[in-house]
């Protein structure tokens, strides 16, 4: 028993190592290598999503899913986020019309699972290709390959986070976990592993003053964040799959299960960090944007 598990623990340990080298070369190159990326994640996770799907009795369309997140990784690669509703809402219609004529029980269920496919498997993770973009454009590089910028330390701080989150609730919750996160949902989690998780990754997090832009303050607040939605979307993960009754999403990474089960952390974090950097952080602070506009009209009625 204890040397399946040391063997499990081995493969585990492999697969993070290989698959954390392989994101980093491309977070690092950005362009093409990281679309690259992220399309073979979205188009695995997404035949895993289906097939999950289906243990449940639903039928998703996998062709919508994947021709959608396609297209929207391809816009959010050359900044034309302005035709993502577009695809959206394009993609809403076909799901309608695939269930109409693709020959099963049109149950609605099927509409409302295929866009949640394009939503929660390619636009959510997309944003990891929109934060490694900050303070570049495009237009000017004429080139796919882009130099270290504030969007790459960004992205850089963003993974560190999440990977710390993940490996620290991993190792610390099974040595010293005794609390249960959520018994019905992912009775292996512990409250411990959680605590712990969130702690290093904050204070990982710190050290992003040293490579970014941020300010200590926003470097904790941003820890904070990024490490609360890892540890959601790692746990909405786990309730698709309950729900379905799967234990993984596939075998395909050994120790880990699929790619759902090795993104599962990133795809929340990823877009709330992307709209912390955006909008606190890089660029017109909400706050004080909402502030002046009371202001305005406070100004303009008195």
């Amino acid at each position: 028993m204890e040397e399946t598990q040391s063997q499990n623990l081995f493969k585990r340990y492999v697969t993070g190592v290989v698959c954390s080298i392989v994101a980093l070369v491309c977070i690092f190159f950005g362009g093409a290598p990281l679309i690259l990326l992220v399309l073979t994640v979205i188009l695995i996770g997404s035949k895993e999503y289906v097939k999950i799907l289906r243990m449940k009795g639903f039928h998703p369309s996998f062709s919508i899913i994947a021709f959608v997140g396609i297209i929207i990784c391809l816009l959010v690669g050359i900044q034309r986020i302005d035709l993502i509703p577009a695809a959206l809402v394009w993609g809403t219609i076909f799901s309608f019309l695939i269930v109409l004529f693709m020959g099963r029980q049109p149950y609605i269920a099927n509409v409302a699972t295929t866009e949640l496919g394009f939503l929660y498997g390619a636009l959510l993770p997309c944003h990891i290709v929109l934060t490694r973009q900050i303070g570049i454009d495009i237009k000017t590089m004429g080139a796919f390959i882009y130099e270290p910028s504030e969007g790459f330390f960004l992205t850089m701080f963003t993974f560190l986070c999440i990977l710390v989150t993940d490996t620290g609730a991993y190792f610390f919750g099974k040595r010293y976990g005794k609390h249960k996160l959520s018994a019905v949902i992912s009775p292996k989690k512990t409250v411990e592993g959680a605590v712990a998780g969130t702690i290093l990754s904050i204070g990982v997090c710190m050290m992003g003053v040293f490579y970014t832009e941020l300010t200590l303050l926003e470097c904790i607040i941003g820890g904070f964040i990024i490490t609360i939605f890892a540890q959601l979307g790692d746990l909405s993960e786990s309730l698709i799959k309950r729900d379905a009754g799967v234990k993984d999403s596939s075998n395909i990474l050994p120790g880990h299960g699929g790619f759902l089960d090795r993104c599962d952390s990133y795809i929340f974090a990823l877009p709330v960090a992307y709209y912390y950097f955006t909008n606190f952080t890089h660029g017109n602070n909400f706050i004080n944007v909402f502030v002046i506009y009371v202001k305005s009209l406070i100004d303009a009625h008195f």
